[in-house]
Order: C-alpha cells, then structure tokens, then sequence
C-alpha cells in the first residue's frame, strides 16, 4: 500500500477517535534529551516497555511514553495513533517499535518528521513471522495462515534465562494478535537516523531478516546474543536500553 493511498483513505474513510492509552515516565524540570515514544505490536500494551524501559530511560534524562494499540485497529489505525500521541508531546520525539509495533514506526517515519528512530526486533514481513513461526509453535501460528490470530509461546519470546514463573506472568498479560505486512514503508521524512536492534537468537526474527531491515535503512543490526524476541521484559533488559540510549545520546548531540 502506496503512502498516497493511505491518504487518499484519510480523506474517504478517516480513522475512527478512540481514547487512547498512553503511560508516561517524565523527567523532573525542563532539561532533558527528545522524548521517546515506545511502540509496543498488537497483543501487547503500553505495560510491555513501562515494566523497564521507561523508568530506566527516564533516569537517564529521556522523557519517555508508550502507546497502548487501540483494539482490533489494523496498521493504518495504528499509525494514526502513533502520529497523534507524537505530535501531541512538547518537542519532536524519537520513536522506538518493537516487533509489529516496529512495522508501526516504519509506516509513521514517512508521515512524521522523527528526531530518530529504532525497530527493536522488527517484524516487517508476516510471511517472515509466519515461517519462523512454524518450527518453535505450529499450533499458535497455523491460524494466522488463514488470516486469523497469531500467539506466541514462552520459548519464541523469552530466554531461558528469565524465570519461568515470570514469563508466564508476562504470557498471561498478552493477547494473540493479528500479523501486519510493511513490504515498503516508504522514505522516512526528514531522513531521521534509524538504529535496528535485536538477537541472534530471536525465534520470530531470524538474523537475516535482522540485516535486510537494518541494510534498508543504511547500517547493520546492533545485536545482543542470548536474549529472545521481547527484549524489554526479557533477562538482561537493561543491556540493549542502555545501548539504545547511548547510539540516541551521540546521534542527537550530533545533529
């Protein structure tokens, strides 16, 4: 889908208001870094970064707010949410998607000027998804085949280092969710710096997919060996959120 279809759809079928869920972590006083916005994939809430990462990003002097998906939206809903909230905060942010949420960020960078940008773990293709999907849960994945839901287990999600009564805490607070397909997201606006983050031992991303995502946007991945596909809730979460906010920390001084 075209970006000029996509507001062609504006104008004929606008996106329905919704009430939408924000959690924010603020920094005391005016100073502070661009604020970040977290974009979690359908399935999961804005609980998914406020867990770790906003806390841990807001310590470090980055205001930082993640936007519940509104239900049942699909990739255009969700994208306006994502513009709305972003133009709604006090100075130009810098949006951070995970998973399908990083399929969000990728379609919202061509219609928001993003100070920058970071696709945690990207799912760009749902036939990527899909394939991935088969070999560590078949059961989860066959409906999304027929355009239905897709849940994810413990073993695609986590490492075998996050204790296990945790990850199911964390399974129990997700919901299956429907697969998105970003095959060209379009020039993003103002070229914003773009980083790709994620694992080698990601069992819904594989490493290739890592570098096509990370070569489109001219660079390679930044990856961190061992961790699973949440990396936000995942053992060792602190180690990829401290990395992301020293690449925004010299990207930001530098522009």
């Amino acid at each position: 889908m075209s970006d000029e279809i996509l507001r062609w759809a504006d104008w004929t079928s606008p996106v329905l208001p919704v009430e939408r869920e924000v959690v924010s972590r603020l920094v005391e006083g005016e100073a502070g870094q661009s604020p970040l916005l977290f974009v979690p994939g359908p399935g999961r809430g804005a609980w998914a970064f406020a867990e770790r990462w906003l806390g841990h990003a807001a310590n470090r002097g980055f205001p930082a707010h993640a936007l519940t998906p509104r239900e049942g939206g699909d990739l255009r809903a969700h994208v306006h949410d994502v513009r709305q909230v972003a133009a709604s905060l006090p100075r130009q942010a810098v949006l951070i998607g995970h998973g399908f949420g990083a399929s969000v960020v990728a379609r919202a960078l061509a219609r928001y000027p993003a100070r920058a940008a970071v696709l945690v773990a990207p799912v760009l293709s749902k036939w990527g998804a899909i394939g991935g999907g088969f070999k560590t849960n078949p059961m989860g994945t066959i409906p999304a085949v027929f355009g239905g839901r897709m849940r994810l287990n413990r073993r695609q999600l986590f490492s075998a280092a996050l204790a296990t009564e945790e990850a199911d805490d964390y399974l129990a607070r997700m919901s299956s969710s429907y697969l998105f397909n970003v095959k060209n997201p379009g020039r993003a606006v103002g070229d914003p710096p773009v980083l790709v983050v994620g694992s080698p031992d990601d069992r819904v991303v594989s490493r290739k997919a890592l570098d096509r995502t990370a070569a489109a946007y001219g660079g390679a991945p930044l990856l961190f060996p061992g961790m699973g596909h949440d990396m936000m809730l995942d053992a060792g979460w602190a180690e990829p959120i401290d990395a992301i906010l020293d690449w925004l920390t010299k990207e930001l001084t530098a522009s």
